[in-house]
């Protein structure tokens, strides 16, 4: 049966090895080709500004921030709107044209078929189908460049995050586009891919770091928070996805409305920030993962803003009420537009609140987070004690996503037979499946050290470095650390080529290891940088512990 898409780009793709009728995330086959063909129109445009900084001339930033909010709109869950993605492609086509222009006629003799094409509108649907993953017909070859090309989705979003707080690093766009470009170049071979994937981590490094320095130097460093997750008794709108600007805008909007604003999933975190706590209607946080979110919309009663991945397919019981922004999108629903620098519009959102009930409880009590690096470096003395008698023995990163498939049980099962003496490092969503567990604290430093989003994962890097240098290490797998990490979307991806660049090795990855690893690729990592799998629970706290 002739494939109507192919997309192996997250975890749960099926059957590990490639959605192929349609998306196991409920992406449909003709929105998953567009998205396949923006991101070779978007390859194609950075061809050319590739070229012409090659001659000196400069790249106007509308354009970086173009590439970015392209790549982060084919990322998964974030943008599922046919419309907007044949948009997208229509006006970078438009763009491409006009820097064509600019380029010298030898410059122009060089570029790959993509910085050239021009279709008509008529035509996107057919070409869609012609320029997807499956067009690089070597297994390795195309494995590397997909490899790549997620890892530069994942630092895309990051990027966007720090230009939405007009914070920009052209160095990290650029290199984004060179890299985008070199994907589509037939003379590189395995090993060149290979160079590009590890400077790939490099970048991804500075891209956090850009959005680290963006978000403390608008919202200063988070601090240890204990978060409401009961609710008030006030009509409330529900805020999901990672984008802190959009928070802002929402609860500056919603002062004095009698409207209370709750966190939700990856927006957590936002509690953190002592920006935030001057807010009196900033409620708490409502619910867990992204992937509950059919039951717990439902239950929240009120509207919902989703302004970034993960969007699961919404159930008619709240789709009139949930509204996207920025990079997201969905059918059906409202999306609220705005520019970097301008304040986006929420009125309408706030009016549907103010009509609608409070929210159901669904759980009661606080969670405790707020352990971004300034923090815990605040507390390296007590920390730094604990290692040296023998408290802690070991600290075991678990960052990155939470899914829905029944194997994630692991997280939380290997979370709690971790020796009493262990500290858990994490950031991202996959901390719901063990920051509600009580599992206590050692000397009153919590076994559960929240860091916050999956974009806040440059903690979790900077903590590492900081022990190495306090326990005056040549090498960074001396630490009492180690990798437990698991992995859902292609944020994930740039976490863990970044960990590879900074020379961490015998990471393991989980549940499953990427489709988009051919054999060849997944032994190059193995044998160079110890990545494994996950097993057992048992066994593997036999190799992970001791």
């Amino acid at each position: 049966m002739e494939n109507k898409m192919f997309c192996y780009q997250c975890q749960e793709t099926a059957g590990c090895s490639g959605c192929t009728m349609s998306g196991v995330c409920g992406k449909k086959p003709e929105v998953a080709n567009l998205q396949d063909l923006l991101v070779y129109v978007t390859k194609g445009l950075s061809a050319v500004t590739t070229a012409l900084r090659k001659e000196g001339k400069e790249v106007p930033e509308s354009i970086n921030h173009l590439v970015s909010v392209n790549l982060f709109s084919t990322i998964t869950n974030a943008n599922f709107d046919y419309d907007a993605i044949f948009e997208k492609i229509r006006e970078t086509i438009f763009v491409k044209e006009q820097l064509l222009g600019q380029l010298s006629e030898g410059s122009k003799a060089n570029l790959p078929e993509a910085a050239l094409w021009a279709g008509a509108e008529v035509e996107f649907d057919s070409k869609a189908k012609t320029v997807g993953v499956l067009s690089t017909e070597n297994e390795d070859i195309r494995s590397l460049r997909e490899l790549i090309t997620y890892g530069l989705k994942g630092l895309a979003a990051y990027s966007k995050h720090a230009n939405a707080l007009l914070k920009d690093n052209v160095e990290v766009d650029a290199f984004l586009q060179k890299a985008l470009a070199a994907t589509l170049d037939d003379s590189l071979s395995v090993d060149d891919l290979v160079a590009l994937t590890l400077e790939t981590g490099k970048f991804g490094v500075d891209g956090m770091a850009l959005l680290d320095e963006a978000n403390t130097s608008a919202y200063g460093n988070p601090e240890i928070t204990q978060v409401n997750i009961g609710v008030r008794n006030n009509p409330g709108i529900l805020i999901s996805g990672h984008d802190l600007k959009d928070l802002e805008m929402l609860l500056e909007q919603t002062k004095g409305t009698g409207v209370d604003v709750y966190t939700h999933s990856e927006m957590l975190p936002a509690h953190y920030y002592p920006f935030f706590k001057k807010y009196d209607n900033f409620a708490g946080n409502y619910g867990n993962a992204w992937w509950k979110q059919k039951e717990e919309f439902a239950s929240f009663n009120g509207p919902i803003l989703m302004t970034t991945n993960c969007i699961v397919p919404p159930a008619d019981s709240y789709k009139d009420r949930l509204f996207t922004t920025g990079a997201c999108g969905y059918p059906g629903c409202k999306h609220i537009d705005g520019k970097y620098g301008e304040t986006k519009d929420f009125s309408e959102i706030i009016e549907m609140a103010k009509k609608c009930q409070a929210p159901t409880e669904i759980e009661t009590g606080t969670i405790t987070g707020g352990f971004a690096h300034e923090q815990v470096f605040a507390l390296a003395d007590t920390v730094v004690d604990a290692v040296k008698s023998g408290a802690i023995k070991k600290f075991v990163v678990m960052a990155g996503c939470d899914g829905r498939a029944k194997s994630r049980s692991y997280y939380s099962e290997f979370a709690q037979a971790l020796p009493k003496d262990t500290v858990i490092l994490t950031a991202g969503c996959a901390k719901y499946k063990y920051n509600k567990l009580d599992l206590g604290d050692i000397g009153g430093i919590p076994r559960v050290l929240d860091a916050g989003q999956c974009n806040d994962s440059y903690s979790l890097a900077l903590i590492a470095l900081k022990l190495k240098e306090v326990f005056e290490l040549d090498d960074v797998n001396d630490l009492p650390i180690v990798y437990n990490i698991s992995w859902y979307e292609q944020k994930a991806v740039i976490v863990l080529l970044a960990l590879l660049y900074l020379g961490v090795k015998n990471i393991h990855l989980g549940p499953t290891l990427p489709a988009f690893l051919s054999p060849n690729v997944a032994n190059v990592l193995v044998e160079n940088f110890g990545i494994a799998g996950i097993t057992t629970v048992e066994d593997d706290i036999k190799t992970l512990i001791g």
